[in-house]
């Protein structure tokens, strides 16, 4: 059998150039989210797959790469189904492995705990332009904080880090998953039917108010019933009049301290922002997973066509870890998306620091190099950078190729074999 060079579909080699970005902006998450109080945590990359299958992921749970159990626990012959062969599974998220982290962990933990985790999750999904099926997550979340302060300060800390990758013009959209529910309730929905109705909500970006009446209509809900939930969307506008108007409509319906909640949320994020983007209110947004149960957010950014960033309030998923509610809420930058914008903005990590490429003659004798690793040393442990490399025939196309990659031409030093030139 022959061997494959190419990674496998979905997967990709990350190449120098790539990888100092990445690594970049992976040390000023640590640092921007290590000044809001967030403590670095790491969870396994394979979870139980009773975690995983715990219809708490919605749509990516069918996207789980299972791993099949070992030895004398793999029966295929008296398996009844898939699951008789698998006890555990690659991660597809990092939020069900820290819930479970938590559950294991609480009594070790400050209260409210503040977690950053970054790490590489899998997914079964189809691969386009920025989106893999192995890809690096990176999380925060405020667990035990039963307040609007973990969603102010969540937010706070994601735009502050965006701000300075130097994105700019950004839109964070939020909503509460209790506005969807009062607005769908106030429209004669059933509540049976709601998520199914938010499923062909959540589409309204790309097939539009028509396109959501329609479908809905198709599903047999009553015309007049979806003229009245779609008029909510259209005579709302994105702001906190737009937000005061829609608590005014619902009334009784939805609970008065979800839309003081949001209205101060976003009041306190417009006054203490530290970047260039703008907050709205937007009752058409939905995020697709079930375990979502209060405030929702995402950020959109014009460039890339979709949100690079998104999250919000779960505060039932660890209970079913402990059986205790436990408040929880979190947000996750679109790590892969953020480097495929700096990437095609053709980013420069910044680097102040000096640095020197050492190119050796060929043939050069041992008591040479040495001397020349001595210099190295020696400018190394006063914070310079040296680069040591053999000299090629062809010297200018590598100077050239090292002038590519951020050395200036003076940065570049010549050593010759002086006793081999006589």
């Amino acid at each position: 059998m022959s061997l494959v060079k190419k990674p496998v579909t979905g997967m990709k080699d990350i190449l120098p150039k790539e990888m100092q970005i990445r690594d970049y902006v992976m040390e000023l998450v640590k640092k921007t989210y290590g000044g809001f109080g967030f403590q670095s945590i790491e969870t396994p990359c394979v979870e139980h797959i009773e975690n995983l299958c715990s219809k708490q992921g919605g749509e990516n749970e069918k996207l789980i790469f299972k791993i099949m159990k070992r030895g004398e626990k793999l029966d295929i012959a008296g398996a009844q189904c898939e699951e008789d062969l698998a006890d555990s599974g690659l991660r597809y998220d990092l939020t069900v492995p820290l819930s479970r982290y938590y559950a294991n962990h609480a009594n070790e933990l400050p209260s409210p705990f503040k977690a950053l985790q970054m790490g590489s999750v899998w997914r079964a999904d189809r691969p386009q332009k920025g989106r893999f099926r192995q890809f690096v997550q990176c999380d925060i979340d405020i667990l035990g904080d039963p307040s609007y302060l973990a969603e102010t300060e969540l937010i706070q800390a994601t735009t502050t880090l965006l701000g300075k990758l130097d994105f700019k013009n950004f839109t964070v959209r939020i909503n509460d998953r209790k506005i969807l529910k009062a607005m769908a309730v106030y429209a004669g929905f059933p509540e049976d039917k709601l998520d199914g109705i938010f499923i062909t909500l959540d589409k309204m970006d790309k097939i539009g108010t028509d396109g959501v009446r329609n479908e809905l209509i198709e599903a047999g809900f009553p015309k007049q019933d979806v003229d009245k939930y779609l008029d909510l969307f259209t005579t709302t506008s994105r702001d906190i009049t737009g937000l005061k108007s829609l608590k005014e409509k619902l009334g009784d319906i939805l609970p008065d301290e979800t839309a003081v909640s949001l209205e101060t949320i976003m009041k306190c994020v417009e006054a203490t922002r530290g970047a260039d983007f703008k907050i709205e209110f937007d009752p058409t947004l939905v995020r697709g997973m079930s375990y979502y149960t209060g405030t929702i957010f995402e950020i959109s950014m014009d460039e890339f066509g979709s949100s690079v960033a998104g999250g919000g309030r779960y505060d039932d998923m660890i209970g079913r870890f402990t059986g205790q509610k436990t408040c929880a809420c979190g947000f996750s930058i679109g790590f892969e998306r953020i480097i495929t914008i700096l990437l095609d903005r053709d980013f420069k990590v910044p680097d102040d620091s000096r640095r020197q490429v050492f190119l050796i003659e060929k043939g050069a004798s041992g008591e040479r190099i040495c001397d020349i690793m001595k210099e190295a040393a020696a400018l190394r442990s006063q914070g310079v950078k040296v680069l040591i490399s053999q000299m090629n025939k062809n010297k200018k196309f590598q100077k050239e190729q090292l002038m590519k990659e951020g050395y200036a031409a003076e940065d570049i030093r010549d050593f010759y074999n002086t006793e081999l030139k006589k």
